[in-house]
């Protein structure tokens, strides 16, 4: 090589120098494809939100409901009542007995108890009120049969013992109630189940919405992205990311609410225990708590909305890429 070669191999490598340096002192700025802070990446956090509290409701109603119904059928499921009914000529008293032995002496039984006539007027005293005289009344005497935990006693047996030896005492096994509670557990059910996929159908629809404008916004930036060689996943990956982070952030904030609101509930609920009102409110609705269950089904649901949030921004950013191609 001679001295004029070298002397331009060494003045190329000083000018490619300084040319890196100048590049390097140049500002760096990097922005990211879709703009974070948006009126519709604020307006798609509200709405994941409150579609993801209105979920989370819905299935710590439907959590109780279900509860309360299961614990009315197990209590009901264990008991049985025996009406004996006053007849003209013959003594209710002795019948009363008579019905309570042949209750007792049935397998599976666990427990037998006549009321007296003061107790079953003392019964109707929320529907008739107090101070009436109920002594010319013919009212019926109950007696109440406690089954034992995990037996099936022959109801059928004890229903024939009872028309033979008490004409006048009639065995009721709740059948018809119970029918009715599960239908109605059957029925909420169901019902929180179509408010759950019409929110995540709402949801999608959202999103879908909020994916279109965020495009319709990045369109020329998407355009020379794809003119100058980006993949399409590479594209919508960052889509898909933006609206990850914004549906998290979303059912974050509705999720979190609602276990807020849950325990707020269960929290009153343990404050009220003991009290008339109290008393009452657990008697319908039993325990005004949705336990570690229904915490875990609603953190599931914020995943799950989040992930159709991706999943759906991801799928429109692909339909629109392929408008470009």
């Amino acid at each position: 090589m001679s001295m004029t070669d070298a002397a331009q191999a060494q003045a190329a490598r000083e000018r490619n120098a300084e040319a890196a340096l100048a590049v390097e002192a140049l500002p760096r700025f990097k922005t990211p494809i879709v703009p974070r802070a948006t009126i519709s990446g604020r307006a798609l956090v509200a709405v994941v939100a409150i579609m993801t509290f209105l979920a989370a409701l819905t299935t710590g109603a439907v959590m109780l409901v279900h509860a309360a119904a299961s614990e009315w059928q197990a209590d009901v499921a264990r008991e049985v009542t025996i009406q004996v009914r006053p007849v003209s000529g013959r003594d209710v008293e002795a019948d009363v007995a008579k019905a309570a032995a042949l209750a007792q002496t049935a397998s599976g039984v666990a427990e037998v108890r006549p009321y007296s006539r003061e107790e079953t007027s003392r019964l109707l005293e929320p529907w008739l009120g107090t101070g009436l005289r109920l002594d010319d009344l013919p009212m019926p005497r109950i007696i109440v049969v406690r089954i034992a935990s995990g037996a099936t006693p022959d109801m059928a047996q004890l229903r024939g013992a009872l028309a033979q030896q008490v004409p006048n005492a009639s065995l009721d096994d709740h059948r018809g109630f119970v029918a009715r509670m599960r239908a109605m557990s059957g029925a909420a059910l169901i019902a929180g189940f179509g408010v759950l996929v019409l929110v995540l159908v709402a949801t999608v629809l959202s999103v879908t919405f909020a994916t279109r404008a965020a495009m319709v916004t990045n369109r020329p930036i998407i355009e020379v992205l794809h003119l100058i060689g980006a993949k399409d996943g590479f594209i919508a990956g960052h889509f898909q990311r933006h609206f990850l982070q914004l549906g998290l952030k979303g059912g974050l904030i509705g999720g979190g609410g609602a276990i807020v609101l849950f325990a707020l509930a269960d929290l009153a609920g343990d404050r009220l225990a003991g009290t008339a009102g109290g008393e009452q409110f657990a008697a319908l609705f039993g325990s005004f708590s949705i336990g570690a269950l229904g915490y875990l089904a609603v953190l599931l649901q914020v995943a799950l909305i989040a992930v159709i949030t991706a999943a759906t921004s991801r799928y429109i950013v692909n339909r629109t890429i392929e408008t470009i191609h």
